[in-house]
């Protein structure tokens, strides 16, 4: 009976070694744990985890005790700072000069009674002088109508400016679809609305055609409804965008 017990017990197998190897599979999994949620956190709070870690570790130096992968922020240099305050004090001097410009346009606007026919607002490109309603074409036409020449003419003064900066003459259509033997879109329609008054502007010979663009959009920039007569009147219009000096120095 005593032979029996023995025997048994001899080849019963050691599995002492599993506890061991289940923690360390333990701890690795908590060590890339730790790993993938350092790379989340900042410098100081990767330190923290790291001392705790090789703390509960090994009460001593451990696999942390390294730099941390990442990077403290580093203090700009005075010569970036210095940069970026140039670049906002040229921002701030340039809406300055551009305000100053509206002014102008705008006391020239109310002395020759143009208040209903052009507007000046300040965005974040430039200011923009809009010529309010359709007053310039003809309905499927790009050729300014003659009564309304001596408005381009008008405009053009105001652009006489020195320094001289980039002007961009944009039209816009409403969403009417169009289709006759000069333009197939209001796309085409737009451009050469915008190209034709640009040559009207250039008539002036103080404005130098270098500074000069033209761009069209189409129905695709509508200031108002085209479900209306009125709204679609206000879509049919030709915009001067004037450019800040920066922008027109980096053209």
């Amino acid at each position: 009976m005593s032979k029996k017990k023995k025997h048994h017990h001899e080849d019963h197998i050691d599995e002492t070694w599993l506890i061991p190897y289940a923690d360390l599979l333990t701890l690795l999994l908590a060590l890339f744990i730790v790993l993938f949620a350092s790379s989340q956190l900042d410098q100081k709070k990767f330190e923290e985890i790291a001392r705790s870690f090789n703390s509960a570790i090994s009460g001593g130096i451990g696999v942390f005790d390294f730099p941390s992968p990442i990077e403290e922020e580093q203090p700009q240099s005075p010569s970036i700072n210095k940069k970026k305050q140039q670049q906002n004090e040229q921002q701030r001097q340039e809406q300055k000069e551009l305000q100053e410009i509206q002014a102008k346009i705008n006391q020239y606007i109310e002395k020759q009674h143009l208040t209903g026919e052009l507007k000046t607002t300040l965005t974040e490109e430039g200011l923009l002088i809009t010529i309010l309603n359709d007053i310039l074409f003809d309905s499927g036409s790009a050729d300014v109508r003659p009564q309304d020449q001596k408005l381009a003419k008008e405009i053009s003064r105001l652009l006489v400016m020195n320094p001289p900066r980039n002007i961009i003459v944009s039209g816009h259509t409403d969403n009417v679809p169009i289709r006759n033997s000069k333009f197939s879109s209001n796309w085409e329609l737009s451009v050469m609305r915008a190209v034709n008054f640009m040559k009207l502007l250039l008539e002036n010979k103080q404005l130098d055609p270098r500074w000069f663009s033209a761009k069209g959009y189409g129905e695709f920039k509508p200031v108002a409804s085209n479900d209306t007569a009125e709204g679609r009147m206000k879509n049919r219009r030709v915009e001067i965008l004037i450019l800040p000096n920066n922008q027109s120095k980096n053209e």
